[in-house]
C-alpha cells in the first residue's frame, strides 16, 4: 500500500496520466428480450376464438372486473394489512437508505474532534534533570475539523452508486412481485371458500334427492313389493355422497383461514363472507391480455432481474477502479495548546492540505480476483435475466391455454349435466308409470351426481385459471391502479 502525500502540481500530473491511460472501464451488458416477446401470445388466438381474453391492454386492478364489493374490501385489506408487505416495505426502505450512504460519498468527509490529554515523559529520556527528580507532567490541550474528499477519477464512486441505486429499484421490484401475490392469493382464498361452499350446495342437494330414493326403496322393501338389493344400492350413493362433505368443509375452512393470514387477521377474525357465499366470483367481459412486449414491461420480477443484472454489472466498474490510485484531497485545521485559555491565541493555530494517492501496486492479484468475480456475477444475472423473461413467457401461455380449454370443458360439463338431470327425471317418471326398473332411477340418479359434482368442480378450476392468468399478467402491483 502506497500513502504518499504530494504536492498539488505532481498530484495533478499523476492523475492526469492515469486518467488518460484507464479511463474507460466496462460497461454493463445489454439485456435485449427475445424476439418471440414482441407480438401476441401463442394462446391468444384460443382464448379470443371463445370470448375468453381480449388483445386490450390488461388492467392493474383486475379483482374489480368481478364486480364483488366483498372482494374489493378483502384485497384493500389485505394490501394495508399484509405482513409480508410490510416487511418488504421495511426491507425498501432499508435499500434506499443504503443508497443514500452511497450517495453521500460524493461529498467530503468532515470530523471534529477535542481532546485533553496529560502525559509525563520517562526520566530517563530528559537529560539535564536533578538526581531523584521526575520529569515534569504536561497537559495538552487540542480541537481540530478535519475534512477529506475523494477525486472520483476512476468512477469507483459513480459505480458504487449506480449499484446502489439498482439494488434500491430492485427492491422496490421485489415488492411490486410481493403485492401482486398478495392481490392474486387472496382473490384465490376467497374463490376457494366460495367454490367450497357452492359444492357444498350441489352435495347436499344431491344427498337430499338421494336420501328421498333410499326412503323409498326402504318403503318399498316393507310393503313387499322392493328388493334388498335395491335398498343396499340407495343406501350406498347416499353414504357415498355424505362421505363427500367432510373434505369439502375442510377446504372451505383452510381457504378461509389462508385469506385471514393474508388480511393480515387471525382465523376468528376471519371474513364471515367469504364463510357463506355460494359462488366464486363471475367475470362478466372478456380478460385483457395485452401483447407480448406490454407483458414483460409489467412483470416486475423481469424488472428485479434486469436491475440485478444493472448492479452486477456497476460492480465490475467499481472492481476495476481497485487496480487504480484512490486520490483524495485532504486537509485539517485546529489548535493546540498546554492550556486550554491559549487555545483562542494565534500562535496555537494549527492547519494542513494536500493530495493523498494510495494505491494497491503493484500487488494487483487481489483486484483483478475481485473484477473476475464481478464478471462471473454479471453473467449469472444476464442468464437470471434471461431466464424470467422465459419464465414469464412459460406461465402466461400456460395460464391462457389452461383458461381457454377449462372454458371449453366446462360448456361440455354443463351439457353433460342438462342431459344427466333430464334422464334422471325421465327414469323417474318411468319407474312411477311402471315401464322401469328402480336400479335405472338409482343408475340415473348416480350420472346426475356425478355430473353435477364434476360441473362445480369445473366452476372452480376456472375461476383459478382466471386468477392464474391476472397473475401471469402481473396485475396488482400498484395500490394506485385504477
Amino acid at each position: 500500500m502506497i500513502s504518499t502525500r504530494l504536492s498539488p502540481l505532481l498530484a495533478a500530473c499523476t492523475a492526469s496520466a492515469l486518467v488518460a491511460a484507464c479511463a474507460v472501464g466496462p460497461k454493463a451488458p445489454d439485456a435485449p428480450l427475445p424476439p418471440l416477446a414482441s407480438g401476441a401470445f401463442v394462446s391468444s388466438p384460443l382464448g379470443t376464438a371463445n370470448g375468453a381474453t381480449t388483445s386490450a391492454e390488461a388492467r392493474n386492478d383486475w379483482w374489480r372486473l368481478y364486480a364483488d364489493p366483498t372482494l374489493d374490501g378483502l384485497i384493500e385489506q389485505a394490501f394495508a394489512r399484509n405482513n409480508q408487505l410490510e416487511a418488504a416495505v421495511a426491507n425498501l426502505r432499508a435499500v434506499r437508505a443504503s443508497l443514500s450512504e452511497a450517495r453521500a460519498d460524493r461529498l467530503p468527509t468532515t470530523s471534529t474532534s477535542a481532546s485533553v490529554t496529560r502525559s509525563q515523559s520517562s526520566t530517563a529520556t530528559v537529560q539535564g534533570l536533578p538526581a531523584g527528580q521526575d520529569a515534569p507532567e504536561i497537559d495538552l490541550h487540542d480541537i481540530g475539523l478535519d475534512a477529506s474528499y475523494e477525486i472520483d477519477l476512476f468512477g469507483r464512486v459513480a459505480s458504487t452508486i449506480r449499484a446502489a441505486r439498482a439494488d434500491a429499484d430492485a427492491q422496490a421490484a421485489a415488492l411490486d412481485i410481493i403485492r401482486v401475490s398478495v392481490a392474486a392469493e387472496t382473490t384465490r382464498a376467497y374463490a376457494d371458500a366460495c367454490s367450497a361452499n357452492a359444492q357444498i350446495a350441489v352435495a347436499e342437494r344431491t344427498l337430499g334427492l338421494q336420501q328421498n330414493t333410499a326412503d323409498l326403496t326402504r318403503r318399498l322393501l316393507e310393503g313387499g313389493a322392493g328388493t334388498a338389493l335395491d335398498t343396499s344400492r340407495a343406501q350406498a350413493q347416499l353414504a357415498s355422497t355424505r362421505a363427500r362433505l367432510p373434505s369439502l368443509r375442510a377446504q372451505r375452512d383452510g381457504a378461509i383461514f389462508r385469506l385471514a393470514t393474508l388480511t393480515g387477521v387471525t382465523p376468528a377474525e376471519a371474513s364471515t363472507a367469504a364463510r357463506t357465499c355460494r359462488r366464486p366470483p363471475q367475470l362478466t367481459r372478456p380478460i385483457p391480455v395485452g401483447d407480448g412486449s406490454a407483458l414483460l414491461a409489467r412483470r416486475p420480477d423481469i424488472r428485479q432481474a434486469e436491475r440485478n443484472l444493472a448492479a452486477a454489472a456497476a460492480r465490475v466498474n467499481v472492481a476495476t477502479a481497485s487496480l487504480f490510485p484512490t486520490i483524495s484531497l485532504g486537509g485539517s485545521i485546529g489548535s493546540t495548546a498546554l492550556d486550554a485559555s491559549d487555545l483562542s491565541d494565534d500562535r496555537s493555530y494549527r492547519f494542513s492540505f494536500g493530495p493523498l494517492i494510495r494505491w494497491s501496486f503493484p500487488n494487483v492479484l487481489t483486484a483483478r480476483a475481485r473484477i473476475e468475480a464481478a464478471d462471473a456475477r454479471t453473467e449469472a444475472a444476464l442468464a437470471t435475466f434471461d431466464q424470467a423473461v422465459l419464465s414469464a413467457l412459460e406461465e402466461t401461455e400456460t395460464a391462457l391455454t389452461n383458461y381457454a380449454n377449462e372454458l371449453d370443458r366446462r360448456a361440455a360439463l354443463t351439457e353433460a349435466r342438462d342431459q344427466a338431470a333430464n334422464a334422471s327425471r325421465l327414469a323417474r317418471l318411468r319407474f312411477d308409470a311402471g315401464a322401469d326398473s328402480l336400479f335405472t332411477v338409482l343408475d340415473a340418479q348416480r350420472t346426475e351426481a356425478e355430473a353435477d359434482a364434476a360441473l362445480a368442480q369445473s366452476d372452480a378450476l376456472v375461476t383459478t385459471y382466471q386468477i392464474a392468468l391476472f397473475k401471469a399478467l402481473a396485475g396488482g402491483w400498484s395500490q394506485d391502479a385504477g
